[in-house]
């Protein structure tokens, strides 16, 4: 009795504190947005942003527990001046709806596919970053006659891409699904001491760049909606990853990569795409890591510009 009394105050303990995480994280409402458009996919409602005239610029943020389409806010005050811009979060991720689900790689494909065709109505150029490089490679491959020009911003390497999910990640995966523990690790993972030293030794090249506002709205963003740690699971344990080496090939489109100079390995990277497609044009910025289009904003405009 005394035993099980005992787990049933961690248990209710547990519950509290996450509870109290989530309230905490998500009170200051900083990502909140005057007139929010949704576009209402089958899977769940699809949180999006429209500015500016012209022909239709889509910009799909990289996949992450704490991602969203603030990620694009340095340049679409600049972008919206020449062309029709759309911000997507992805389902799972920011303040688009976050069901409690597997998330796949052809599910993302044809999230975007569906959004293309529904929302914007013609062919669409693309920028993409990180891990999301995958799903506009696919949907491109499957769909050509939705996209135009593509552009790649710090992909990850094939290789990466390859990874599928093995017997440590399915248990990785079982254990980040238990209500609470699961919940706990989550928090952990996605707190903002972390998400401070994913910004100074991951995302940015310079650390005295990293701003507090950036970080509060990441950390928002990881904790919205009914269950944010669903993508975390899939993501950590490989259920989004597919080779996309076929459909790489296979692209006629003019494709675009922009990487950071602070990347891992960058000329073996972008060598290893220009191999299946040697068409592929890239440039490499300077003093930036993965997220060069928060770090040096002016000079990926001066890219897009040149390249669009």
């Amino acid at each position: 009795m005394t035993m099980l009394a005992l787990a049933a105050s961690a248990g209710a303990a547990a519950a509290a504190i996450n509870e109290a995480i989530k309230l905490s994280a998500v009170s200051k409402n900083l990502l909140y947005e005057q007139h929010p458009l949704s576009y209402k996919w089958r899977l769940g409602n699809i949180y999006y942003t429209k500015s500016g005239s012209g022909k239709p610029l889509l910009l799909v943020h990289d996949l992450d527990s704490a991602s969203c389409g603030y990620e694009w806010n340095l340049l679409i005050n600049s972008l919206k001046e020449h062309y029709t811009v759309y911000t997507i979060d992805l389902l799972g991720c920011g303040r688009s709806e976050k069901p409690n689900f597997t998330y796949t790689n052809y599910l993302y494909v044809q999230l975007i596919c569906d959004f293309i065709k529904s929302e914007i109505g013609k062919k669409t150029n693309v920028i993409v970053s990180g891990e999301s490089v995958s799903f506009v490679t696919m949907a491109c491959s499957s769909s050509p006659d939705l996209f135009d020009k593509l552009m790649f911003i710090s992909p990850k390497s094939l290789t990466d891409f390859c990874r599928v999910p093995g017997k440590h990640g399915k248990m990785y995966k079982f254990i980040l699904d238990l209500p609470l523990v699961g919940t706990m690790l989550y928090n952990i993972a996605s707190s903002k001491m972390s998400l401070r030293q994913m910004f100074c030794t991951k995302y940015f090249y310079n650390p005295h760049r990293v701003r507090s506002v950036y970080i509060n709205k990441f950390y928002e963003a990881a904790h919205l909606g009914e269950c944010p740690k669903a993508v975390f699971s899939s993501l950590k344990c490989n259920y989004t990853k597919c080779n996309i080496v076929n459909a790489l090939k296979n692209i006629n489109n003019s494709i675009y990569i922009v990487a950071g100079s602070g990347q891992d390995d960058v000329p073996a990277l972008i060598e290893e795409y220009r191999a299946y497609n040697p068409a592929i044009e890239y440039s490499v910025i300077a003093n930036t890591r993965q997220l060069p289009h928060m770090e040096n904003p002016a000079k990926v405009l001066e890219y897009i510009y040149i390249f669009m």
